[in-house]
């Protein structure tokens, strides 16, 4: 046999004990060596969209790669997850993840996908409230008005949404299922169509992103009785919460990023600790508050925790309101 000085015979030992991991840690330094697609499940122009192109710039100025923002609509948001579900798990595909992934599990019946499994959370990004508004001829101002009006005219309120199984459906549906009233779905085809006829008096009351309401409750053709995060609306700081008359209600729009199940984690905790730096980037943060939107920042089991929770909710509420997709 061969005779090392032990201190040599050391040295060895510790540097073959390292080589397990040197692929990791160069895998990891390397990243990203090409351009990554960021997929977005939306149509251009939406509020996934202003969510995702800072963020995106702000990751390839950091890692000195562009991170190019892909629209792929269609089927509720389940093209583009499951393109990114089919993507090899070597980080240059992710997924802006949103609320509706987490209603989809439930509302689909066959999806050729399990979201839970197949996506690995890497990040949150931004949580948002809806608004719940009334058409300025309604005759309740509180939402313990709007209850009792409800109860005394079942079936004679329309609420409208931008479609079924959207958030702002499920979000009213929650309230249903919270206060036992009985008001009537009106599907549109997108939020803006939705709150034509509501401005017009054909639909009396919608759970709708604040941003979108802000200026029609301005101008007073709108009312708006509560928002429904945990917390108030900074854009509307003197209107309260659901919550506040229902407690435990909560509903809200949410955003973050995903990549393929098995991407290594030293990719997705690299990603992770730059995507948190961007959300404490105080440009960005300004931009977010445009939307009405409050920063996630958090660790990828945060983010895992969070789709768990709000996947086993919907789930509760497509039940008991029975709700298929279209």
């Amino acid at each position: 046999m061969l005779k090392f000085p032990r201190r040599q015979f050391l040295h060895f030992v510790a540097g073959a004990a390292a080589l397990p991991f040197a692929p990791h840690v160069a895998r990891a330094q390397a990243y990203p060596s090409r351009p990554v697609r960021l997929i977005l499940t939306t149509t251009p122009g939406g509020p996934a969209d202003v969510v995702a192109r800072p963020m995106g710039q702000w990751l390839s100025e950091r890692l000195g790669q562009p991170f190019v923002i892909e629209n792929r609509p269609g089927a509720g948001s389940n093209i583009g997850t499951e393109a990114v579900v089919r993507a090899p798990a070597d980080g240059y595909t992710l997924l802006l993840v949103a609320t509706g992934n987490a209603s989809n599990a439930s509302l689909y019946e066959k999806l050729n996908f399990d979201f839970i499994r197949d996506i690995a959370p890497v990040a949150s990004l931004v949580r948002g409230p809806f608004v719940m508004v009334v058409n300025a001829s309604f005759p309740a101002k509180t939402v313990p008005e709007f209850i009792a009006y409800a109860k005394a005219n079942p079936g004679k309120i329309n609420f409208a949404s931008g479609g079924t199984g959207f958030a702002s459906h499920l979000s009213g549906e929650l309230f249903k299922m919270t206060t036992g009233v009985n008001l009537v779905h009106v599907p549109y085809r997108g939020q803006s169509a939705a709150m034509t006829d509501l401005l017009g008096g054909q639909v009396q009351v919608m759970f709708d992103p604040v941003v979108s309401s802000l200026s029609h409750i301005r101008a007073g053709k709108l009312r708006p009785l509560a928002v429904t995060t945990s917390t108030r609306s900074e854009a509307l700081p003197d209107i309260p919460t659901v919550g506040d008359f229902l407690p435990g209600y909560e509903a809200s729009i949410w955003f973050g990023v995903g990549a393929p199940r098995n991407t290594p984690s030293e990719i997705v905790d690299r990603l992770n600790r730059e995507i948190n730096g961007g959300l404490s980037d105080p440009m960005i943060k300004a931009r977010f508050a445009d939307l009405d939107a409050t920063v996630l920042s958090g660790s990828p089991a945060d983010f895992g925790k969070l789709i768990a929770e709000e996947t086993a909710k919907w789930a509760k509420v497509i039940k008991f309101a029975g709700i298929k997709a279209e």
